[in-house]
């Protein structure tokens, strides 16, 4: 009998995890394809080395921007891949439990649950980023207490605050890790005058971005292709020029958080001064991301210790406990709804 699965499908990294077995997968959300057979190359961490370096016949892309699903055909045929590789076969078809976005559209749902379908499960559910966050993160969100969980993932930040298993307040943009490459990409361009790739941009911001100025910080040294003569070109860049190219996406995400703050009802306002505000999310490992959000709230920021992970964690937990926690998500849903 197949085992049901948990799969974070986020747009930076995917994570499958796997009744009983815990996380059996995790790699990025990346596949090269060929583009005149169709046929996918590669995936995941194989395909993320492709990425800028691929003749004009394959193309190494990412299905899903902004948490939603840009490429259905590619979507489907890395569901496919990750299914297949987690045991899945015609003869033992799983229940899958898939997290997305709360940002995302209902015609963005279907387009989801419709994919995971065709590419093989038995049954596709879906639950709400935020909600497996908290959970992951090991909070009592089924407890009359405020719980705020600030999920910044490749596409998409999410805020939100949850008490006794609901969704009392939420602020979701899109806006994630991927605007702060995009951003470093535009700087560097602009600046001095070399263009750089995806890969570099994101060594770049994990070597030396920083929301907030941090100590004993060395200088890095990028190379890339000068715009006037098209030859290799060296550059050196400091922290302080990449914090200020980057300030106006972290702004942006920092501002989503005040916004639900100031939404929350003011009981629950009490708790989070006391229990702080939990930071999950790839986003959230960005130097100094913690303490900028604490500076400008006034509130307490707790970076988990499973960032990357939470999501699937807590979505594991759900089909590990899944009557238990079944009428958890799903009545969630239907109150946003109503």
């Amino acid at each position: 009998m197949a085992k049901d699965l948990a799969i974070d499908l986020g747009t930076a990294n995917t994570l499958v995890y796997r009744k009983g077995d815990g996380i059996v997968i995790n790699e990025p959300t990346v596949i090269a394809v060929n583009r005149k057979t169709g046929e996918v190359l590669a995936h995941g961490e194989e395909a993320w080395e492709m990425i800028g370096r691929t003749p004009g016949n394959i193309v190494a892309v990412r299905p899903l921007r902004g948490g939603a699903i840009t490429d259905f055909d590619v979507t489907e045929k890395m569901i496919r891949m990750l299914l297949q590789r987690a045991g899945v076969s015609r003869f033992s078809r799983p229940k899958v439990l898939i997290c997305v976005p709360s940002a995302i559209t209902e015609v963005e749902r279907r387009a989801v649950t419709d994919a995971t379908r065709r590419a093989g499960a038995a049954d596709a559910q879906l639950l709400e980023q935020p909600i497996a966050a908290a959970i992951g993160a090991d909070l009592p969100i089924d407890e009359p207490v405020g719980n705020m969980v600030i999920d910044i993932g490749g596409g998409t930040t999410e805020t939100a605050v949850i008490s006794l298993g609901g969704i009392v307040a939420l602020e979701a943009v899109r806006v994630g890790s991927f605007d702060i490459d995009s951003e470093i990409q535009a700087y560097v361009r602009r600046s001095h005058g070399i263009a750089i790739g995806e890969r570099t941009a994101e060594m770049i911001k994990k070597t030396i971005g920083t929301a907030i100025p941090m100590p004993n910080l060395t200088d890095a040294e990028v190379r890339g292709r000068d715009l006037v003569s098209g030859l290799p070109k060296t550059v050196v860049l400091t922290d302080a020029e990449i914090r200020e190219a980057i300030n106006p996406i972290v702004t942006q995400m920092v501002d989503s958080v005040i916004r639900c703050l100031g939404t929350a009802p003011p009981e629950l306002a009490q708790d989070f001064l006391k229990r702080g505000m939990y930071l999950v999310g790839g986003g959230a490992l960005l130097t100094g991301m913690g303490e900028r959000i604490a500076m400008d709230t006034n509130v307490p920021v707790i970076l988990s210790n499973d960032a990357l992970e939470a999501v699937v964690l807590g979505a594991g937990h759900c089909i590990e406990n899944f009557s238990e926690l079944r009428s958890l998500f799903m009545d969630s849903r239907r109150d946003r709804n109503e």
